[in-house]
């Protein structure tokens, strides 16, 4: 009878444990890693293998939680750092400076704000891009006048003068007769000009024109280009492939999955690869919230990139493709470590190419 009464005994916490989602005795390990642990966004950050409450805004985690679902010790950020929102983050963020190039002080940095500038006049950003540099404020053509005024926000507004026809004609009439004045002066210059000296002129440049160009700024008005491209919310491009069996024109083969859902999963690790300056610009793209972004930074570079692409695969559901992901690395210019990438999915057989 007493044997009966532990058999029936054992077998009740049996099914208890398997109710309650555990399928391991009190003491064991399950050996879980970050990776398995998917915990709700804006409310939970992984640790150990578990699930801890984030720490309100204007605070940090001092010490993780260890049971899951609980909140650790939070701790005020010290002067000179904040966090904005909800956080599993182990140091507040340090708040940032003004740029006095281009941006104004309007508002001191708190343990829940970063600090608040705006462009100086002349200058502007919109609010919904990343001000990585004010721009210019656009001027109106002759031919327009100013409807609304250039702020710290919004760029010049014009609209087209209300005149005679002649207004209208006026502009690209004299437009035409410049260029066609220009363009018989550089054709006199060429004919007058010595023969070494068109010589020079017609190897050193398409056309005859010579555009010099700065080694020095070279770099820094290539990436300017670049922020103002993402800035104004140019639309992902197809990329080319250039191979010595492919002509240069032609555009780079779809890649299909090999095994559904889990062959965009097992090539998560291959983005690893991305340089760390880019990868918050990458995560934006993808669209996700800079919330999300913050909430990883505690991790490591490689469990960041998985956490963050898992969140952005549930974010986008049956739409998730791996295509995707390469077409936001070649609008960021990271051409080399897309094609790497690709090389590797192909070679792990987790993609292949659409028609082969």
């Amino acid at each position: 009878m007493k044997l009966t009464s532990s058999l029936v005994a054992l077998l009740i916490w049996i099914l208890r444990c398997v109710s309650a989602g555990l399928a391991w005795p009190p003491g064991a390990s399950r050996n879980r890693t970050g990776r398995e642990v998917t915990c709700r966004e804006g409310l939970e950050y992984p640790h150990a293998g578990i699930c801890c409450l984030n720490c309100p805004a204007g605070t940090y985690v001092k010490q993780s939680c260890s049971r899951a679902s609980e909140r650790g010790i939070c701790e005020t950020c010290d002067f000179g750092s904040y966090t904005e929102h909800v956080n599993g983050l182990h140091k507040c963020l340090p708040c940032t400076s003004c740029r006095s190039a281009d941006q104004d002080l309007v508002g001191q940095c708190t343990s829940t704000q970063n600090t608040q500038c705006q462009c100086k006049k002349g200058l502007f950003c919109l609010p919904e891009q990343a001000c990585e540099v004010c721009k210019t404020c656009s001027k109106c053509a002759e031919d327009e006048e100013v409807e609304k005024s250039c702020t710290a926000s919004s760029n010049t507004v014009c609209r087209k003068k209300k005149g005679s026809a002649r207004s209208f004609i006026a502009g690209p009439i004299t437009a035409m007769v410049l260029s066609l004045m220009i363009l018989l002066l550089m054709v006199i210059l060429y004919w007058k000009a010595p023969t070494w000296s068109k010589r020079a002129v017609a190897s050193c440049c398409p056309g005859g024109i010579l555009m010099k160009k700065s080694s020095s700024d070279s770099m820094e008005m290539r990436q300017n280009g670049l922020n103002e491209a993402l800035e104004d919310g140019v639309p992902l491009q197809p990329f080319i492939v250039q191979s010595p069996s492919q002509p240069d024109n032609e555009k780079l083969r779809r890649l299909i999955p090999l095994n559904g859902d889990e062959s965009l999963k097992k090539s998560f690790d291959l983005f690893e690869e991305i340089d760390v300056h880019y990868h918050n610009r990458f995560f934006r793209l993808l669209g996700l919230s800079d919330n999300a972004i913050t909430n990883a930074e505690s991790l490591t570079v490689a469990e960041r990139v998985y956490q963050l692409l898992k969140v952005w695969m549930e974010k986008e559901g049956m739409k998730a493709d791996f295509n995707t992901l390469i077409e936001a690395l070649l609008r960021l210019n990271q051409r080399l470590s897309a094609e790497n990438i690709i090389a590797r999915a192909i070679s792990n057989a987790y993609y292949t190419y659409e028609d082969e």
